[in-house]
């Protein structure tokens, strides 16, 4: 083990996103038990701990020529990458596609394993940090435009509950979308409260996410995290005008485009 990238200053770190619960196996164990356990389970690897502290690392690449009786000490990676709880999380992004890991290995000063990062969790954690910014614009505009009081909270919403204001997406770009749900990169929905929290006349309006919203449709999925502005009080705010113009009052409301690309995509095949 002969890399510990480390950095002991800002945030986000990768102690805020790695994952603590870490799957590992031991240098005696065989190359069939563990070839067993690679088959079993959605990991193609494991860090080698005695105990807790990192010995190496094998990948279902390492088994491939091994006889089944093989201990996992002869055949794992020693020369391993690892990480530190307080690196930053844009340190171990670099690491990460300058050298092809998907996953690091997080020790401790004494060598002892104490999560993995994935390049996953890189992507979600910039996602995460950009869209506070975007929805504290979007709340200040809201808050200038209709002399009205906001605040900002994280919450759970139900799909059902929602108010689309776009009323239509396109059936390309929901594949992503899909995608990112799978795998836990799915960005925030952005929706307003119109009227306060628990009001019976409030309004739960979609400012953004309607492509993520209809993948989770697709998928079944009937909640979503969400970054909720709640108005004091009711406005009349444009996007619900909007909204009604158009007869928007659920999800199923949205047409799915899948005769049509989505409007960038041809702007960049023209210009190619």
């Amino acid at each position: 083990m002969d890399e510990v990238f480390e950095s002991d200053g800002g945030k986000p770190v990768v102690e805020d996103y790695m994952t603590r619960e870490v799957a590992t196996v031991s240098p005696d164990d065989t190359v069939e038990d563990v070839a067993q356990r690679i088959a079993e389970s959605d990991h193609n690897g494991f860090p080698v701990c005695d105990g807790r502290r990192v010995e190496g690392f094998v990948s279902a690449r390492d088994l491939l020529l091994a006889g089944p009786d093989a201990l996992i000490f002869t055949v794992m990676t020693e020369d391993l990458v690892v990480a530190h709880p307080d690196m930053k999380v844009t340190d171990a992004a670099r690491v990460i596609l300058r050298s092809g890991i998907q996953k690091l290995p997080v020790v401790d000063d004494a060598g002892k394993l104490v999560g993995i990062i994935s390049n996953a969790d890189v992507i979600r954690s910039q996602i995460e940090r950009a869209t506070p910014e975007k929805v504290g614009k979007l709340e200040r505009t809201l808050e200038q435009i209709h002399g009205v009081e906001a605040t900002q909270e994280r919450r759970t919403v139900d799909l059902a509950e929602i108010v689309p204001t776009q009323g239509k997406v396109y059936a390309d770009e929901l594949q992503g979308r899909k995608y990112e749900l799978e795998n836990g990169l799915a960005e925030p929905l952005v929706v307003i409260d119109n009227g306060g929290a628990g009001e019976p006349n409030s309004d739960l309006l979609l400012a953004d996410g309607h492509h993520r919203v209809m993948a989770a449709e697709r998928s079944n999925i009937e909640e979503m995290d969400a970054y909720v502005i709640v108005l004091g009080r009711r406005v009349d705010l444009g996007m619900a005008r909007t909204a009604d113009s158009e007869d928007l009052d659920s999800i199923s409301d949205i047409d799915v485009v899948d005769y049509a690309r989505h409007p960038l995509v041809e702007t960049i095949e023209r210009l190619q």
